[in-house]
């Protein structure tokens, strides 16, 4: 992904602020933030960070229905149903 001016690069104060609320209290969802931010951290834009953030006012349980792909977000949290949530969500089930 490019980045553009329209959505530039996360700073790194939010960035700091964004893993620390990324924190879960199910191993699974962990493993899947902690891979995530390993291939995708020095990239992450604001547009991104938003959707990443949108996906951790979810309980730990749907989360990882989304992260495993058993439920679609629509059917989780259709309020969430948009473009930079679903891009992220691509991002954090694909194995890089």
């Amino acid at each position: 992904m490019t980045v553009t001016p329209e959505d530039p690069r996360i700073d790194e104060r939010s960035l700091s602020k964004l893993k620390w609320r990324c924190r879960r209290g199910l191993l699974e969802n962990d493993l899947f933030i902690e891979r995530f931010f390993q291939h995708h951290e020095a990239s992450l834009t604001v547009r991104q960070a938003a959707g990443l953030a949108a996906l951790m006012e979810l309980s730990d349980n749907d989360l990882l229905d989304l992260n495993l792909g058993r439920k679609p977000l629509a059917d989780v949290a259709p309020e969430m149903d948009r473009e930079e949530v679903r891009e992220v969500l691509k991002m954090l089930r694909t194995p890089a």
